[in-house]
């Protein structure tokens, strides 16, 4: 069963993502990034090219060719799912096809618009028996 992560109290979303995405590659892990509103991609697409300043995390979004070999894909949909080891969820709604992951992880901004939803699908894991874990971002 996929065990989940709640990241909550997030500053900025995407910069969060990248920590958390530079400390699963150094793990070994595989990561699928869900981001299906394309500027939210776009930014995460740049940000993991100067995040960390010293390093490098090699990335691409799905559809390009490296992408079945790549750590790290960002994609929009999770039809064509190239892993199923860790899927991080930058999008407001439950992602799909979640439970073919190994590991979600849940990053929650601070505002209630990002809140809000996060309490729901919180829930629904919860009714469900997921395992979740919860990690408070704003304690450094």
């Amino acid at each position: 069963m996929t065990s989940i992560d709640f990241y909550h109290g997030a500053s900025d979303k995407v910069q969060s993502a990248c920590r958390l995405i530079g400390d699963l590659y150094a793990q070994g892990r595989r990561v699928m990034v869900y981001a299906p509103a394309e500027s939210l991609a776009d930014r995460l697409d740049r940000q993991l090219w100067v995040q960390p300043a010293t390093g490098f995390l090699p990335h691409c979004r799905v559809g390009a060719a490296p992408s079945a070999d790549t750590p790290i894909v960002i994609v929009g949909s999770l039809d064509d799912a190239a892993h199923h080891d860790v899927l991080i969820n930058l999008d407001g709604d439950l992602p799909p096809a979640f439970s073919r992951f190994e590991r979600l992880l849940e990053i929650v901004g601070t505002d209630e618009a990002d809140r809000g939803p996060a309490r729901e699908r919180f829930k629904f894991y919860r009714d469900r028996g997921y395992a979740i874990a919860a990690h408070d971002l704003s304690k450094g």
